[in-house]
């Protein structure tokens, strides 16, 4: 989101940490500890806001200071109904979670999506005016989950479009196989990690083994069970540069999580839960690193009333003379 505003200089952009609201998503929120792992709150909102000031913008935390001429989305599974009277520019901010039978029974009952507990769902509830998907696939993809076809269009996600750039870096290590790690167990999904490791150190068969832990993770927990079942002198991080260090490695073992594409782009043997083969037909598109001033000019296209002929935003205006 901050770098599709950078191509947005113009305008008055404010940010916010996802957010709710309903009387009873609030209640979860100050009374249970429910959602404390979600992105509704905790080190997500944390760190985000962290984020935010040390690049010096402007925080609106529940959108309560301003009233807004457009919202920029990463996730549909949950959008406050008083912001649907805004226009809304939908992101695809990565990879989306297996679609499984609980996300059938979430879409077939047409029940709020936030309920199918991950983000099976995101980008398939065809509430935005635009949809800026990865590449053709994910178009094929979320227009199949209900989402109108002509509002998806292909731009590109603004950090996964041009992976190339990750291999000039200074990240110490080389040539060995990586493990990137998920927030199943946080996010109240079954994992066997225990299995899982044994299959990397398989899969290694001797080479150096190096996992990087996902933020949400309970961090003690992981490396207690990776020193216990994965050889010794296996190297763990917590932080740093995921993308730096899959660009180094020479085989990549993931679970659910995005960070496979940057691996695929980058012609390394990729292992993951998802069938490889779909993953490279759903890749995200390299286009250099212009999904942001693409989205940007959608954007103005909604904004600017004589932005027509800005590049895709052309298109916006078709959807509202056919509408």
């Amino acid at each position: 989101m901050h770098e599709i505003s950078k191509h947005l200089p113009e305008y008055d952009s404010w940010f916010s940490q996802f957010f709710t609201d309903s009387k009873f998503g609030h209640f979860l929120l100050k009374r249970t500890s429910i959602l404390k792992d979600t992105i509704f709150s905790g080190q997500f909102r944390e760190n985000s806001e962290k984020y935010l000031r040390s690049k010096g913008l402007q925080i609106d935390y529940e959108a309560k200071k301003n009233k807004y001429d457009l919202v920029v989305y990463c996730s549909d599974l949950h959008i406050p109904k008083r912001m649907r009277q805004n226009k809304i520019i939908w992101v695809q901010e990565g990879m989306t979670d297996k679609y499984t039978l609980l996300s059938k029974i979430v879409k077939t009952f047409r029940l709020p999506s936030i309920l199918s507990g991950g983000t099976s769902l995101n980008g398939s509830s065809n509430i935005c005016d635009i949809y800026c998907a990865g590449s053709e696939g994910y178009k094929d993809y979320f227009s199949k989950l209900g989402t109108e076809r002509p509002k998806i269009m292909v731009t590109g996600i603004p950090n996964y479009d041009n992976v190339a750039q990750f291999l000039d870096n200074d990240f110490p290590y080389k040539d060995y196989v990586m493990v990137a790690t998920t927030d199943m167990r946080e996010t109240y999904r079954m994992e066997n990690r225990p299995e899982f490791i044994k299959k990397a150190v398989k899969i290694a068969d001797g080479r150096k083994l190096l996992f990087k832990l996902h933020p949400n993770e309970k961090f003690e927990r992981a490396e207690a069970e990776i020193k216990k079942y994965a050889p010794a002198g296996t190297l763990i991080y917590r932080t740093g540069n995921t993308n730096h260090m899959i660009a180094n490695c020479s085989e990549l073992i993931t679970q659910y999580s995005t960070v496979v594409y940057v691996g695929l782009a980058l012609g390394k043997e990729v292992h993951s839960y998802f069938d490889v083969e779909e993953l490279k037909r759903l890749s995200p598109v390299q286009n250099g690193g212009t999904s942001a001033i693409n989205i940007a000019n959608i954007c103005k296209g909604i904004l600017e009333p004589n932005a027509s002929k800005v590049p895709l935003a052309e298109h916006y205006y078709e959807l509202e003379k056919d509408a």
